[in-house]
């Protein structure tokens, strides 16, 4: 039986169910809703020593990032520089790699976002968290420089508080493999108690649809 087609130029409420028993219309991705800022979990595990990515992340060390494991039901697991009571001036960093997902829209919104502070005491000179970012060129190498546009930002405090990174996204599209980089630095020359910066959550933020 030939079908007909009905055009009807008013608002329809429907307070039953729908059946349709042709085929539904099909959408491209680029006309769906943008969603903005949705988060992408950086699992602590897949960190690596930064310039031994064959690593995983053991225990802080030299200019290495670590992982406490918090103690079941009570903590959990988090990234941290470790003690660095009258340390002096220490740097310490990790890495991970992050590929912008299917769903990302091209040039748009790509933020990295730590949730950081200090355990049991604040250092007495400074704490910070530093963020670098390159894109693959597909040949082993990086291509360009350093996307992240924000500094330095402290996390001297036992308050733990996000702190937000842009990443300049000309050029980034769906599938761009992203070398990041988190650095935690931290001067402190005196104090007796432990002064261990920690990084509780890190998540990636991207405008995406679907």
């Amino acid at each position: 039986m030939a079908t007909e087609t009905i055009r009807l130029p008013v608002n329809i409420i429907v307070e039953g169910n729908l059946a349709v028993m042709g085929d539904l219309p099909a959408y491209a991705r680029s006309q769906l809703i943008q969603d903005d800022f949705q988060a992408f979990p950086l699992d602590h595990q897949l960190f690596r020593v930064w310039d031994a990515f064959l690593t995983s992340l053991g225990t802080a060390a030299a200019d290495d990032l670590g992982i406490a494991t918090g103690v079941f039901a009570t903590g959990l697991p988090y990234i941290t520089a470790g003690d660095l009571k009258a340390a002096g001036a220490t740097t310490r960093y990790g890495r991970i790699a992050f590929t912008l997902p299917h769903n990302y829209v091209a040039g748009q919104t790509v933020r990295l976002r730590v949730s950081a502070g200090m355990l049991t005491t604040v250092a007495d000179t400074s704490c910070t968290v530093d963020c670098e970012v390159y894109k693959s060129a597909r040949n082993t190498l990086k291509t360009g420089s350093d996307l992240v546009a924000t500094a330095a930002t402290t996390i001297n405090s036992l308050t733990f508080a996000e702190k937000t990174f842009d990443v300049t996204a000309t050029g980034l599209a769906a599938g761009d493999v992203l070398d990041i980089r988190v650095a935690v630095a931290c001067t402190d020359a005196a104090t007796v108690t432990a002064v261990t910066p920690a990084l509780a959550h890190v998540e990636m933020q991207l405008d995406v649809k679907g």
